[in-house]
């Protein structure tokens, strides 16, 4: 059992189930209720996290901190957590691209912290061998958090070699994962205005079973994280063109996202709905016939 003081920045729906993790290996986590919702401190209570009074009480008590948050809002967060004097390890396991992890490692120097880059690749971890947090930089600080998640539903993983390589192993999965949905429904838009999208999802369950172009309740799930998709997507075209690789498959999926942000964790969106708001809504056949 882990017995130790860890601090989160911030526990959403992601965050909070890592978080989570940390609890059940016998860590105390802390937050900063400041500011928050009221669905994020419902969350926090119902995972045991603790309220610190601010981010100075939570970097000055936690010799790790864990930043779990919108690709956007992840340099900003540790240019803060620079700010209140936080000198121990800090964990960056937000999807953002190599070179935004160097500008947060640059945003920590001189501080005394040490940087430990994450990849988070999966769901929110509830169950076994569904989740894994690939970690790499320095080696005893990566061990560090190692053993803060192992035996935990979020399965630690070091890569050797410094920071940015577990973000651009979580961006090049996230890359084919999560721009097949935007494929998916680009196609599926494309076949309702021919009116022929059933006969597509029978063709796809034949020869591409188990993906979101077969099954209407896979791709429905892609709305409601849609807007953590979008900015997603951003990173992965950035990290592209710095590698010399084309990035508009990337910039077009997150085209395909941002229609969708409206249905924010709302679980009760329809593929046909996700379908219709990519504009396949005419075409030869008329307007599309599924809900």
């Amino acid at each position: 059992m882990v017995h130790a003081d860890v601090g989160i920045v911030h526990p959403g729906a992601m965050g909070a189930r890592v978080a989570a993790q940390a609890v059940a290996a016998g860590a105390r986590v802390w937050w900063v209720p400041q500011g928050r919702s009221a669905a994020t401190r419902e969350r926090a209570e119902e995972f045991g996290l603790r309220p610190a009074a601010g981010l100075t009480e939570l970097t000055d008590r936690c010799p790790v901190v864990l930043s779990v948050c919108p690709p956007a809002a992840a340099l900003d967060l540790a240019r803060q957590v620079a700010a209140a004097g936080f000198d121990g390890v800090y964990v960056d396991a937000n999807a953002v691209s190599p070179a935004r992890v160097a500008r947060i490692a640059e945003a920590l120097a001189g501080t005394g912290a040490t940087l430990v880059d994450g990849g988070i690749a999966g769901p929110p971890p509830r169950t076994p061998g569904t989740t894994r947090l690939y970690l790499s930089g320095d080696a005893p600080a990566v061990e560090e958090v190692h053993q803060l998640f192992a035996g935990t539903l979020l399965t630690p993983v070091a890569l050797a070699g410094p920071v940015g390589r577990a973000s651009a192993l979580k961006l090049a999965f996230a890359a084919y994962n999560k721009i097949s949905y935007a494929l998916a429904a680009e196609a599926s838009a494309l076949a309702e205005s021919h009116g022929v999208l059933d006969d597509l999802r029978d063709l796809a369950g034949h020869l591409l079973p188990g993906t979101p172009l077969a099954s209407p309740a896979q791709l429905a799930g892609a709305g409601p994280r849609a807007w953590r998709w979008e900015p997603e997507m951003t990173e992965i075209a950035e990290a592209c063109r710095d590698s010399a690789l084309p990035g508009a498959f990337a910039d077009a999926a997150a085209q395909v996202f941002a229609r969708w942000q409206a249905h924010k964790d709302d679980g009760s969106v329809t593929a046909g709905r996700l379908i219709a708001e990519l504009g396949g809504t005419g075409g030869p056949s008329g307007p599309p016939r599924h809900s």
